[in-house]
């Protein structure tokens, strides 16, 4: 019996809808979960989904590249879903165009604030420069923050739990760090949560408002673009003064 388990995962492994399969099962999974404990940030569906596809593939021995040949049909999507953020930021667009300027500001303070802390302290605790230029980019979404730790000498593997690391963080501790601030509007709490913890910190406000998920993706995508063109600028300088 277990000879012909062995045989039928070896069948399957060998397959590119495996990864697919795997990844749809597991945040199926993940999310019931999610949903069962009342949509607590602390049992966010990505963390549980990252850590139980990690643990099958170590269990079996699958190599990650044969993984993600069935995995990459869901990272594809993730480019119109992205796009798709336009459609609720149009709804807002009268309230956009008057806090433009506040926004920007917000946008360059927030991310730069963000890499100096972030380098800093790893520098504080003696971090090599490799895992500096890792930490840098960790606000950003995935995809541009992998890019942006291998243009300025990162581990963009390294990079990529960090930023999840990040996203789940900012979206377990937004909402008692704005009460505890007094932060009632969503436009700024949505604005916010999108600069500091990126995607699933956008989903996260889609869950509390429309019009908090809106600006929330909206900083998200100002932030990965932003962060493309100054973070290699200001990480090579910060480095070099360190």
């Amino acid at each position: 019996m277990n000879d012909r388990l062995s045989d039928v995962w070896v069948y399957l492994a060998a397959t590119p809808l495996l990864g697919l399969t795997a990844t749809l099962l597991v945040y199926q999974g993940a999310f019931a979960l999610y949903r069962a404990l009342g949509f607590h940030p602390l049992a966010n569906p990505v963390a549980f989904s990252v850590a139980a596809l990690g643990t099958l593939l170590w269990a079996t021995g699958t190599p990650y590249a044969t993984y993600f040949e069935g995995a990459q049909f869901v990272h594809f999507l993730l480019g119109p879903a992205t796009v798709a953020l336009a459609v609720p930021l149009w709804e807002q667009r009268e309230r956009l165009r008057r806090l433009w300027w506040p926004m920007l500001g917000a946008l360059v303070a927030g991310t730069l604030a963000a890499t100096v802390a972030a380098v800093s302290l790893g520098a504080l605790l003696g971090a090599s420069p490799a895992t500096l230029a890792s930490l840098a980019p960790k606000s950003v979404t995935t995809p541009v923050a992998m890019g942006i730790a291998e243009k300025i000498g990162g581990l963009p593997s390294l990079t990529a739990v960090l930023v999840v690391c990040t996203g789940i963080v900012g979206a377990a501790t937004a909402r008692p760090l704005f009460n505890l601030l007094g932060i009632t509007d969503p436009t700024v709490r949505g604005f916010a949560l999108g600069t500091a913890a990126h995607g699933i910190g956008t989903a996260r406000a889609f869950q509390v408002s429309e019009e908090m998920g809106a600006f929330a993706g909206l900083a998200m995508g100002l932030c990965a673009l932003f962060s493309a063109v100054a973070l290699p600028l200001v990480v090579g300088g910060l480095l070099r003064w360190i």
